[in-house]
């Protein structure tokens, strides 16, 4: 670990109690002078750490930090699993080193400088307070055998929430992980390869922790995370869970297809019998969702019948 970062999270560790640390405590207890101090704490802020600052108190949280306990994560996945601090991208990452890994390898990082969501959105990636996860797959049968994969992805996403005891949560086709009808989550797989040959893939998950007020005036959408459960998720035991959860329902997608995966889906489609209509550009249809056919493509039941609908520039909403 780098040693700006041993300090900044040394200073993190003293203000995650709640209360107010003074400048000079912080100063004693690194070993540093208070303008080192003050260096560190503009520098967290400038990865988006929220900290309070009132003369002659000192320095506080304005929120939860939630950091990975590396030692914990690696002790308790078989696979190999590279962290760190900050990095621009866990997927970009996971693609660069694609020839070297397995499936089931991981990246996971507290702070993402280039963090994206689909349709190349920005995904707001402050240090410490979300979960920044990529996973490498490999599929012999090429792209063609990961149709649908987005939707197993978003099955294992819920199943891991619910065994840590989080309600209310579903998805919006094909991925969006939802909370009390606000997002939650995101998923972004990135692949390359053949159709029809060796193909590899990175899955990429973004699920917001705890947001601040700062962060969630950048956010153009209605937006949750974990903050307001009975028991605040450990960051930690998520990324374990969520790592093997992946691990086993890819094994089986990878042998069934999405079929296997059939009755997950529909008890976790937030529209499944739901009047709901898709954006298409300029185009728009209204129709009852039906549930997904086995390439992963929307039913929807229309004026016209049953229609189904597959590609990444498709919106789906509530019919108004």
């Amino acid at each position: 670990m780098a040693e700006q970062w041993i300090r900044k999270r040394e200073i993190l560790s003293q203000l995650a109690a709640g209360s107010f640390v003074s400048g000079e405590a912080l100063a004693a207890l690194l070993g540093v002078s208070r303008t080192a101090v003050a260096n560190h704490i503009a520098g967290l802020e400038e990865y988006g750490v929220d900290i309070y600052s009132v003369k002659g108190k000192g320095y506080r949280l304005n929120g939860p930090i939630s950091l990975v306990d590396e030692t914990k994560l690696k002790q308790q996945i078989a696979n190999r699993c590279f962290y760190f601090d900050e990095i621009p991208s866990t997927n970009a990452f996971i693609l660069k080193h694609a020839e070297e890994l397995v499936s089931g390898d991981i990246c996971v990082a507290e702070y993402q400088s280039a963090g994206r969501g689909r349709r190349g959105r920005v995904w707001v990636s402050p240090y410490g307070c979300h979960l920044y996860f990529s996973m490498f797959w490999q599929f012999p049968q090429g792209m063609a055998q990961a149709m649908g994969l987005s939707l197993v992805v978003a099955c294992s996403i819920v199943s891991v929430l619910k065994q840590l005891g989080v309600k209310d949560v579903g998805v919006k086709w094909p991925n969006d992980i939802y909370l009390e009808n606000r997002k939650l989550a995101g998923v972004l797989i990135e692949m390359n390869g053949q159709t029809d040959s060796e193909c590899n893939l990175v899955i990429g998950i973004g699920l917001n922790m705890a947001m601040s007020e700062q962060h969630a005036a950048m956010i153009d959408q209605p937006w949750s995370d974990l903050v307001g459960q009975d028991a605040m998720p450990d960051k930690t035991e998520l990324l374990v869970l969520l790592q093997k959860q992946l691990q086993r329902d890819l094994s089986v997608f990878q042998g069934s297809g999405l079929s296997a995966f059939s009755q997950r889906w529909r008890d976790a489609d937030l529209f499944d019998g739901r009047q709901v209509k898709l954006l298409m550009g300029q185009e728009e249809v209204l129709g009852v969702c039906r549930g997904v056919d086995e390439q992963g493509a929307i039913l929807l039941e229309t004026d016209a019948g049953l229609q189904s609908f597959i590609g990444g520039e498709i919106s789906l909403r509530k019919a108004d």
